[in-house]
Protein backbone atom coordinates (compact mmCIF):
# COMPACT_ATOMS: atom_id res chain seq x y z
CA UNK A 1 0.00 0.00 0.00
CA UNK A 2 2.78 2.44 0.93
CA UNK A 3 4.67 1.57 -2.23
CA UNK A 4 1.54 2.20 -4.30
CA UNK A 5 1.09 5.63 -2.71
CA UNK A 6 4.71 6.46 -3.49
CA UNK A 7 4.15 5.43 -7.10
CA UNK A 8 1.11 7.71 -7.35
CA UNK A 9 3.13 10.80 -6.38
CA UNK A 10 6.16 9.66 -8.36
CA UNK A 11 4.31 10.02 -11.68
CA UNK A 12 3.95 13.74 -12.44
CA UNK A 13 0.74 13.50 -14.47
CA UNK A 14 -0.98 11.21 -11.98
CA UNK A 15 0.14 13.41 -9.09
CA UNK A 16 -1.45 16.44 -10.78
CA UNK A 17 -4.68 14.52 -11.32
CA UNK A 18 -4.88 13.43 -7.68
CA UNK A 19 -4.12 16.92 -6.34
CA UNK A 20 -6.58 18.46 -8.81
CA UNK A 21 -9.32 16.09 -7.63
CA UNK A 22 -8.61 16.80 -3.95
CA UNK A 23 -8.59 20.55 -4.64
CA UNK A 24 -12.02 20.53 -6.31
CA UNK A 25 -13.46 18.33 -3.58
CA UNK A 26 -12.16 20.87 -1.04
CA UNK A 27 -13.94 23.63 -3.00
CA UNK A 28 -17.13 21.58 -2.84
CA UNK A 29 -16.84 21.24 0.93
CA UNK A 30 -16.16 24.97 1.36
CA UNK A 31 -19.29 25.80 -0.62
CA UNK A 32 -21.24 23.53 1.72
CA UNK A 33 -20.73 26.06 4.53
CA UNK A 34 -22.13 29.13 2.70
CA UNK A 35 -25.79 29.60 3.75
CA UNK A 36 -28.61 30.56 1.42
CA UNK A 37 -29.63 34.23 2.01
CA UNK A 38 -32.84 35.10 3.84
CA UNK A 39 -33.21 32.00 6.09
CA UNK A 40 -33.13 31.87 9.89
CA UNK A 41 -30.71 29.05 10.87
CA UNK A 42 -32.24 28.49 14.33
CA UNK A 43 -35.75 28.04 12.94
CA UNK A 44 -34.34 25.81 10.19
CA UNK A 45 -32.79 23.47 12.79
CA UNK A 46 -36.22 23.04 14.44
CA UNK A 47 -37.88 22.39 11.07
CA UNK A 48 -35.23 19.79 10.20
CA UNK A 49 -36.01 18.00 13.46
CA UNK A 50 -39.68 17.82 12.49
CA UNK A 51 -38.93 16.56 8.94
CA UNK A 52 -37.32 13.28 9.99
CA UNK A 53 -38.52 10.09 8.35
CA UNK A 54 -39.37 11.67 4.99
CA UNK A 55 -37.54 11.99 1.66
CA UNK A 56 -35.42 14.55 3.47
CA UNK A 57 -32.93 11.97 4.77
CA UNK A 58 -32.22 10.48 1.34
CA UNK A 59 -31.82 13.85 -0.39
CA UNK A 60 -29.75 15.21 2.50
CA UNK A 61 -27.33 12.27 2.18
CA UNK A 62 -26.75 12.89 -1.53
CA UNK A 63 -26.27 16.61 -0.93
CA UNK A 64 -23.62 16.00 1.72
CA UNK A 65 -25.89 17.33 4.52
CA UNK A 66 -26.17 20.65 2.69
CA UNK A 67 -29.96 20.39 2.49
CA UNK A 68 -30.36 20.26 6.28
CA UNK A 69 -28.31 23.46 6.55
CA UNK A 70 -29.81 25.13 3.43
CA UNK A 71 -26.43 26.09 1.98
CA UNK A 72 -25.90 27.19 -1.62
CA UNK A 73 -25.31 23.50 -2.44
CA UNK A 74 -28.59 22.41 -0.80
CA UNK A 75 -29.84 20.57 -3.91
CA UNK A 76 -26.52 18.80 -4.27
CA UNK A 77 -26.11 16.44 -7.19
CA UNK A 78 -29.62 14.95 -6.96
CA UNK A 79 -31.04 16.97 -9.92
CA UNK A 80 -28.21 15.65 -12.12
CA UNK A 81 -28.82 12.07 -10.96
CA UNK A 82 -32.56 12.44 -11.59
CA UNK A 83 -31.96 13.92 -15.05
CA UNK A 84 -29.54 11.11 -15.93
CA UNK A 85 -32.03 8.43 -14.86
CA UNK A 86 -34.83 10.13 -16.82
CA UNK A 87 -32.64 10.27 -19.95
CA UNK A 88 -31.79 6.57 -19.54
CA UNK A 89 -35.47 5.69 -19.29
CA UNK A 90 -36.34 7.86 -22.30
CA UNK A 91 -33.61 6.18 -24.34
CA UNK A 92 -35.70 3.00 -24.31
CA UNK A 93 -38.99 4.60 -25.40
CA UNK A 94 -37.81 7.53 -27.58
CA UNK A 95 -36.29 6.43 -30.91
CA UNK A 96 -34.35 9.70 -31.32
CA UNK A 97 -32.44 9.20 -28.06
CA UNK A 98 -31.96 5.53 -28.92
CA UNK A 99 -30.27 6.53 -32.19
CA UNK A 100 -28.09 9.05 -30.35
CA UNK A 101 -26.95 6.38 -27.87
CA UNK A 102 -25.68 4.27 -30.79
CA UNK A 103 -23.78 7.09 -32.55
CA UNK A 104 -20.67 6.84 -30.40
CA UNK A 105 -18.89 9.87 -28.97
CA UNK A 106 -21.00 12.47 -30.79
CA UNK A 107 -24.24 10.92 -29.56
CA UNK A 108 -22.89 10.68 -26.03
CA UNK A 109 -22.05 14.39 -26.04
CA UNK A 110 -25.55 15.31 -27.16
CA UNK A 111 -27.13 13.15 -24.46
CA UNK A 112 -24.80 14.76 -21.91
CA UNK A 113 -25.93 18.20 -23.10
CA UNK A 114 -29.58 17.20 -22.73
CA UNK A 115 -28.77 15.94 -19.24
CA UNK A 116 -27.39 19.37 -18.36
CA UNK A 117 -30.54 21.07 -19.60
CA UNK A 118 -32.65 18.62 -17.59
CA UNK A 119 -30.53 19.30 -14.50
CA UNK A 120 -31.14 23.04 -14.75
CA UNK A 121 -34.87 22.53 -15.27
CA UNK A 122 -35.18 20.19 -12.29
CA UNK A 123 -33.08 22.55 -10.15
CA UNK A 124 -35.37 25.47 -10.91
CA UNK A 125 -38.49 23.45 -10.08
CA UNK A 126 -37.04 21.95 -6.89
CA UNK A 127 -35.57 25.22 -5.61
CA UNK A 128 -38.90 26.99 -6.21
CA UNK A 129 -40.67 24.22 -4.32
CA UNK A 130 -38.20 24.58 -1.43
CA UNK A 131 -38.82 28.34 -1.33
CA UNK A 132 -42.61 27.81 -1.16
CA UNK A 133 -42.15 25.12 1.50
CA UNK A 134 -40.02 27.39 3.68
CA UNK A 135 -42.50 30.27 3.35
CA UNK A 136 -45.43 27.99 4.20
CA UNK A 137 -43.71 26.69 7.35
CA UNK A 138 -42.30 30.03 8.45
CA UNK A 139 -44.29 29.98 11.72
CA UNK A 140 -44.14 26.28 12.54
CA UNK A 141 -40.54 26.26 13.79
CA UNK A 142 -41.18 27.15 17.42
CA UNK A 143 -42.75 30.47 16.53
CA UNK A 144 -39.49 31.74 15.02
CA UNK A 145 -39.52 33.37 11.56
CA UNK A 146 -38.06 30.85 9.15
CA UNK A 147 -37.86 33.31 6.25
CA UNK A 148 -36.94 36.89 7.06
CA UNK A 149 -38.57 38.52 4.03
CA UNK A 150 -41.05 36.16 2.27
CA UNK A 151 -42.25 36.98 -1.20
CA UNK A 152 -41.09 36.82 -4.79
CA UNK A 153 -37.76 38.44 -3.95
CA UNK A 154 -36.94 35.55 -1.61
CA UNK A 155 -38.24 32.96 -4.11
CA UNK A 156 -36.20 34.34 -7.01
CA UNK A 157 -33.10 34.64 -4.83
CA UNK A 158 -33.52 31.03 -3.64
CA UNK A 159 -34.03 29.73 -7.20
CA UNK A 160 -31.01 31.64 -8.49
CA UNK A 161 -28.78 30.59 -5.57
CA UNK A 162 -29.65 26.89 -5.48
CA UNK A 163 -29.73 26.46 -9.27
CA UNK A 164 -26.36 28.15 -9.62
CA UNK A 165 -24.97 25.95 -6.84
CA UNK A 166 -26.17 22.78 -8.59
CA UNK A 167 -24.70 23.93 -11.92
CA UNK A 168 -21.40 24.64 -10.20
CA UNK A 169 -21.39 21.15 -8.61
CA UNK A 170 -22.14 19.65 -12.02
CA UNK A 171 -19.21 21.59 -13.49
CA UNK A 172 -16.94 20.40 -10.67
CA UNK A 173 -17.93 16.78 -11.34
CA UNK A 174 -17.26 17.10 -15.07
CA UNK A 175 -13.86 18.69 -14.43
CA UNK A 176 -12.91 15.88 -12.04
CA UNK A 177 -13.97 13.30 -14.65
CA UNK A 178 -11.95 14.93 -17.43
CA UNK A 179 -8.87 16.20 -15.58
CA UNK A 180 -8.91 14.22 -12.33
CA UNK A 181 -9.35 10.58 -11.37
CA UNK A 182 -12.52 8.53 -11.42
CA UNK A 183 -16.12 9.58 -11.95
CA UNK A 184 -16.50 13.13 -10.70
CA UNK A 185 -20.19 12.90 -9.78
CA UNK A 186 -19.61 9.72 -7.79
CA UNK A 187 -16.65 11.25 -5.96
CA UNK A 188 -18.75 14.28 -5.00
CA UNK A 189 -21.41 12.01 -3.49
CA UNK A 190 -18.62 10.00 -1.84
CA UNK A 191 -17.14 13.15 -0.26
CA UNK A 192 -20.54 14.27 1.02
CA UNK A 193 -21.11 10.93 2.78
CA UNK A 194 -17.61 10.34 4.15
CA UNK A 195 -17.47 13.79 5.76
CA UNK A 196 -20.00 12.63 8.37
CA UNK A 197 -18.13 9.46 9.28
CA UNK A 198 -15.99 11.01 12.09
CA UNK A 199 -19.15 12.25 13.83
CA UNK A 200 -20.56 8.73 13.69
CA UNK A 201 -17.39 7.32 15.26
CA UNK A 202 -17.60 9.90 18.06
CA UNK A 203 -21.22 9.00 18.74
CA UNK A 204 -20.30 5.30 18.99
CA UNK A 205 -17.37 6.09 21.32
CA UNK A 206 -19.64 8.16 23.54
CA UNK A 207 -22.11 5.29 23.73
CA UNK A 208 -19.25 3.04 24.83
CA UNK A 209 -18.12 5.59 27.42
CA UNK A 210 -21.59 6.07 28.92
CA UNK A 211 -22.28 2.34 29.08
CA UNK A 212 -25.10 2.31 26.51
CA UNK A 213 -23.00 -0.01 24.35
CA UNK A 214 -20.85 -2.74 25.83
CA UNK A 215 -17.38 -3.68 24.52
CA UNK A 216 -18.60 -7.05 23.20
CA UNK A 217 -21.41 -5.38 21.28
CA UNK A 218 -18.91 -2.90 19.80
CA UNK A 219 -16.58 -5.72 18.76
CA UNK A 220 -19.50 -7.55 17.18
CA UNK A 221 -20.50 -4.35 15.35
CA UNK A 222 -16.97 -3.86 13.98
CA UNK A 223 -16.77 -7.49 12.84
CA UNK A 224 -20.20 -7.22 11.24
CA UNK A 225 -19.19 -4.04 9.43
CA UNK A 226 -16.03 -5.75 8.10
CA UNK A 227 -18.11 -8.71 6.91
CA UNK A 228 -20.58 -6.39 5.15
CA UNK A 229 -17.77 -4.49 3.41
CA UNK A 230 -16.15 -7.76 2.33
CA UNK A 231 -19.51 -9.00 1.00
CA UNK A 232 -20.03 -5.76 -0.95
CA UNK A 233 -16.58 -5.99 -2.50
CA UNK A 234 -17.10 -9.66 -3.36
CA UNK A 235 -20.51 -9.16 -4.99
CA UNK A 236 -19.63 -5.91 -6.78
CA UNK A 237 -16.65 -7.64 -8.40
CA UNK A 238 -18.62 -10.80 -9.12
CA UNK A 239 -19.78 -11.56 -12.65
CA UNK A 240 -20.86 -14.53 -14.73
CA UNK A 241 -18.70 -15.21 -17.76
CA UNK A 242 -20.55 -16.35 -20.87
CA UNK A 243 -18.10 -17.94 -23.32
CA UNK A 244 -18.30 -16.62 -26.90
CA UNK A 245 -16.54 -18.34 -29.81
CA UNK A 246 -15.86 -16.55 -33.10
CA UNK A 247 -15.84 -18.62 -36.30
CA UNK A 248 -12.90 -18.48 -38.69
CA UNK A 249 -13.38 -16.51 -41.90
CA UNK A 250 -11.07 -15.75 -44.83
CA UNK A 251 -10.78 -12.18 -46.10
CA UNK A 252 -8.44 -11.99 -49.09
CA UNK A 253 -5.37 -13.97 -48.15
CA UNK A 254 -5.81 -13.57 -44.41
CA UNK A 255 -7.80 -15.62 -41.95
CA UNK A 256 -9.72 -13.84 -39.17
CA UNK A 257 -11.63 -15.14 -36.16
CA UNK A 258 -11.25 -18.45 -34.47
CA UNK A 259 -10.70 -16.74 -31.11
CA UNK A 260 -12.59 -17.27 -27.87
CA UNK A 261 -13.73 -14.52 -25.47
CA UNK A 262 -16.47 -14.02 -22.90
CA UNK A 263 -19.30 -11.65 -21.97
CA UNK A 264 -19.06 -10.57 -18.30
CA UNK A 265 -22.56 -10.32 -16.78
CA UNK A 266 -22.37 -8.47 -13.46
CA UNK A 267 -24.25 -9.86 -10.49
CA UNK A 268 -25.33 -6.36 -9.44
CA UNK A 269 -26.01 -4.72 -12.79
CA UNK A 270 -28.20 -1.93 -11.42
CA UNK A 271 -25.74 -0.74 -8.78
CA UNK A 272 -27.32 1.44 -6.10
CA UNK A 273 -30.09 2.79 -8.38
CA UNK A 274 -32.75 0.20 -7.28
CA UNK A 275 -32.22 1.19 -3.64
CA UNK A 276 -32.66 4.87 -4.52
CA UNK A 277 -35.85 4.17 -6.46
CA UNK A 278 -37.37 2.06 -3.68
CA UNK A 279 -36.38 4.58 -0.97
CA UNK A 280 -37.85 7.51 -2.89
CA UNK A 281 -41.20 5.80 -3.50
CA UNK A 282 -41.60 4.64 0.11
CA UNK A 283 -40.52 8.01 1.50
CA UNK A 284 -43.17 9.86 -0.53
CA UNK A 285 -46.15 8.74 1.67
CA UNK A 286 -44.19 9.72 4.79
CA UNK A 287 -43.72 13.17 3.28
CA UNK A 288 -47.49 13.52 2.81
CA UNK A 289 -48.39 12.21 6.29
CA UNK A 290 -48.48 15.67 7.85
CA UNK A 291 -51.03 16.80 5.22
CA UNK A 292 -53.52 13.97 5.99
CA UNK A 293 -55.94 14.48 8.94
CA UNK A 294 -55.68 12.24 12.00
CA UNK A 295 -58.04 9.27 12.25
CA UNK A 296 -58.67 8.84 8.51
CA UNK A 297 -58.06 5.52 6.76
CA UNK A 298 -55.40 7.15 4.58
CA UNK A 299 -53.51 8.37 7.65
CA UNK A 300 -53.66 4.89 9.20
CA UNK A 301 -52.37 3.40 5.94
CA UNK A 302 -49.50 5.90 5.88
CA UNK A 303 -48.67 5.05 9.50
CA UNK A 304 -48.40 1.35 8.62
CA UNK A 305 -45.78 2.02 5.94
CA UNK A 306 -43.80 4.52 8.01
CA UNK A 307 -40.08 3.82 8.49
CA UNK A 308 -39.53 1.19 11.18
CA UNK A 309 -42.81 -0.64 10.59
CA UNK A 310 -42.73 -4.29 9.40
CA UNK A 311 -44.85 -3.49 6.33
CA UNK A 312 -42.39 -0.75 5.37
CA UNK A 313 -39.47 -3.16 5.53
CA UNK A 314 -41.36 -5.76 3.47
CA UNK A 315 -42.32 -3.25 0.78
CA UNK A 316 -38.76 -1.92 0.81
CA UNK A 317 -37.31 -5.36 0.08
CA UNK A 318 -39.90 -6.11 -2.61
CA UNK A 319 -39.32 -2.69 -4.20
CA UNK A 320 -35.56 -3.26 -4.39
CA UNK A 321 -36.05 -6.65 -6.05
CA UNK A 322 -38.54 -5.20 -8.55
CA UNK A 323 -36.36 -2.23 -9.51
CA UNK A 324 -33.30 -4.48 -9.88
CA UNK A 325 -35.08 -6.37 -12.64
CA UNK A 326 -36.63 -3.20 -14.06
CA UNK A 327 -33.39 -1.22 -14.28
CA UNK A 328 -31.40 -4.21 -15.57
CA UNK A 329 -33.95 -4.68 -18.37
CA UNK A 330 -33.48 -1.02 -19.35
CA UNK A 331 -29.68 -0.85 -19.47
CA UNK A 332 -29.02 -4.36 -20.84
CA UNK A 333 -30.80 -5.76 -23.90
CA UNK A 334 -30.02 -9.45 -24.66
CA UNK A 335 -31.52 -9.13 -28.16
CA UNK A 336 -28.99 -6.43 -29.13
CA UNK A 337 -26.11 -8.47 -27.72
CA UNK A 338 -27.21 -11.58 -29.64
CA UNK A 339 -27.64 -9.59 -32.87
CA UNK A 340 -24.17 -8.01 -32.58
CA UNK A 341 -22.64 -11.42 -31.95
CA UNK A 342 -24.37 -12.83 -35.04
CA UNK A 343 -23.13 -9.96 -37.24
CA UNK A 344 -19.50 -10.58 -36.31
CA UNK A 345 -19.70 -14.39 -36.50
CA UNK A 346 -19.82 -15.02 -32.76
CA UNK A 347 -21.78 -17.75 -31.04
CA UNK A 348 -22.11 -19.40 -27.66
CA UNK A 349 -20.97 -23.05 -27.81
CA UNK A 350 -24.00 -25.33 -27.85
CA UNK A 351 -26.48 -22.47 -28.43
CA UNK A 352 -27.86 -21.50 -31.82
CA UNK A 353 -27.25 -17.85 -32.86
CA UNK A 354 -30.11 -15.37 -32.84
CA UNK A 355 -33.21 -15.82 -30.71
CA UNK A 356 -31.91 -18.86 -28.82
CA UNK A 357 -28.78 -16.94 -27.82
CA UNK A 358 -30.86 -14.00 -26.57
CA UNK A 359 -33.04 -16.36 -24.52
CA UNK A 360 -29.98 -18.07 -23.06
CA UNK A 361 -28.39 -14.75 -22.01
CA UNK A 362 -31.72 -13.54 -20.61
CA UNK A 363 -32.08 -16.70 -18.51
CA UNK A 364 -28.61 -16.29 -17.01
CA UNK A 365 -29.21 -12.58 -16.38
CA UNK A 366 -32.52 -13.32 -14.64
CA UNK A 367 -30.87 -15.78 -12.25
CA UNK A 368 -27.89 -13.64 -11.28
CA UNK A 369 -30.09 -10.53 -10.96
CA UNK A 370 -32.10 -12.34 -8.28
CA UNK A 371 -28.89 -12.94 -6.32
CA UNK A 372 -27.89 -9.28 -6.76
CA UNK A 373 -31.36 -8.08 -5.69
CA UNK A 374 -31.32 -10.18 -2.51
CA UNK A 375 -27.83 -8.89 -1.72
CA UNK A 376 -28.96 -5.25 -2.18
CA UNK A 377 -32.04 -5.82 -0.02
CA UNK A 378 -29.99 -7.32 2.83
CA UNK A 379 -27.43 -4.51 2.81
CA UNK A 380 -30.13 -1.83 2.56
CA UNK A 381 -32.27 -3.23 5.39
CA UNK A 382 -29.29 -3.85 7.69
CA UNK A 383 -29.26 -0.35 9.35
CA UNK A 384 -32.85 -0.75 10.53
CA UNK A 385 -32.02 -3.99 12.35
CA UNK A 386 -28.86 -2.52 13.87
CA UNK A 387 -30.61 0.63 15.11
CA UNK A 388 -33.59 -1.26 16.55
CA UNK A 389 -31.78 -4.42 17.72
CA UNK A 390 -28.43 -3.08 18.93
CA UNK A 391 -29.53 0.48 19.82
CA UNK A 392 -26.79 1.98 17.66
CA UNK A 393 -27.23 5.72 17.30
CA UNK A 394 -27.46 7.22 13.82
CA UNK A 395 -25.28 10.09 12.65
CA UNK A 396 -26.06 13.65 13.80
CA UNK A 397 -26.43 16.37 11.22
CA UNK A 398 -23.16 17.94 10.22
CA UNK A 399 -22.62 21.42 11.62
CA UNK A 400 -24.55 20.80 14.86
CA UNK A 401 -22.60 20.92 18.11
CA UNK A 402 -21.82 17.36 19.16
CA UNK A 403 -22.34 17.97 22.90
CA UNK A 404 -25.86 19.28 22.19
CA UNK A 405 -26.66 16.60 19.62
CA UNK A 406 -25.54 13.52 21.56
CA UNK A 407 -28.35 13.38 24.16
CA UNK A 408 -31.06 13.94 21.55
CA UNK A 409 -29.69 11.38 19.12
CA UNK A 410 -29.11 8.74 21.81
CA UNK A 411 -32.55 9.14 23.41
CA UNK A 412 -34.68 9.76 20.32
CA UNK A 413 -32.71 7.88 17.65
CA UNK A 414 -33.40 10.14 14.66
CA UNK A 415 -34.08 8.32 11.40
CA UNK A 416 -31.19 9.69 9.34
CA UNK A 417 -28.50 7.97 7.34
CA UNK A 418 -26.60 5.23 9.15
CA UNK A 419 -23.00 4.64 8.13
CA UNK A 420 -22.54 0.98 9.02
CA UNK A 421 -24.71 -0.25 6.16
CA UNK A 422 -27.31 0.71 3.64
CA UNK A 423 -27.10 3.02 0.67
CA UNK A 424 -24.21 5.05 2.07
CA UNK A 425 -21.95 2.01 2.52
CA UNK A 426 -22.78 0.75 -0.97
CA UNK A 427 -21.79 4.11 -2.45
CA UNK A 428 -18.64 4.45 -0.35
CA UNK A 429 -17.30 0.98 -1.19
CA UNK A 430 -18.36 1.13 -4.85
CA UNK A 431 -16.81 4.54 -5.51
CA UNK A 432 -13.65 3.61 -3.62
CA UNK A 433 -13.25 0.46 -5.74
CA UNK A 434 -13.77 2.39 -8.99
CA UNK A 435 -11.28 5.07 -7.96
CA UNK A 436 -8.66 2.49 -7.00
CA UNK A 437 -9.11 0.79 -10.38
CA UNK A 438 -8.66 4.13 -12.15
CA UNK A 439 -5.42 4.79 -10.26
CA UNK A 440 -4.13 1.26 -10.88
CA UNK A 441 -4.84 1.54 -14.61
CA UNK A 442 -2.91 4.81 -14.73
CA UNK A 443 0.05 3.23 -12.90
CA UNK A 444 0.05 0.16 -15.15
CA UNK A 445 -0.09 2.37 -18.23
CA UNK A 446 2.87 4.44 -17.03
CA UNK A 447 4.96 1.38 -16.27
CA UNK A 448 4.09 -0.13 -19.63
CA UNK A 449 5.15 3.06 -21.46
CA UNK A 450 8.47 3.07 -19.62
CA UNK A 451 9.12 -0.54 -20.57
CA UNK A 452 8.38 0.18 -24.24
CA UNK A 453 10.74 3.17 -24.26
CA UNK A 454 13.57 1.05 -22.88
CA UNK A 455 12.92 -1.60 -25.53
CA UNK A 456 13.10 0.94 -28.34
CA UNK A 457 16.36 2.38 -26.99
CA UNK A 458 17.96 -1.10 -26.82
CA UNK A 459 16.81 -1.82 -30.36
CA UNK A 460 18.43 1.32 -31.67
CA UNK A 461 21.67 0.59 -29.86
CA UNK A 462 21.69 -2.92 -31.27
CA UNK A 463 21.33 -1.53 -34.75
Amino acid sequence: MIESLKNIFAVADLRKRVLFTLGLLAVYRVGGHIPTPGINPQALAILVEQAKGTMFGLYDMFSGNNLSQMTIFALGIMPYISASIILQLLTVVWPYLERLSKEGELGRRKITQYTRYGTILLSVVQSLGIAYFLEKNTGIAGGLPLVYDPGWSFRLMTVLTLTTGTCFIMWLGEQITERGIGNGMSLIIFAGIVVGLPAGVLVTIDQLRTGQMGPFRLIFLIVLMAVVIAAIVFVERGHRRVTVQYAKRVVGRRMYGGSSTHIPLKVNTGGVIPVIFASSILAFPATLTSLVPEGTWLRRAFDQIAPGMPLHDLLYVLGIIFFCYFYTAIIFNPDDVAENMRKYGGFIPGIRPGKRTAEYIDTILTRITLVGAIYLAIVAILPQFLISGFKVAPIPFIGERLDAALPRFITEGMNVQFYFGGTSLLIIVGVAMDTVQQVESQLIMRHYDGFMKKTRIRGRRGQ
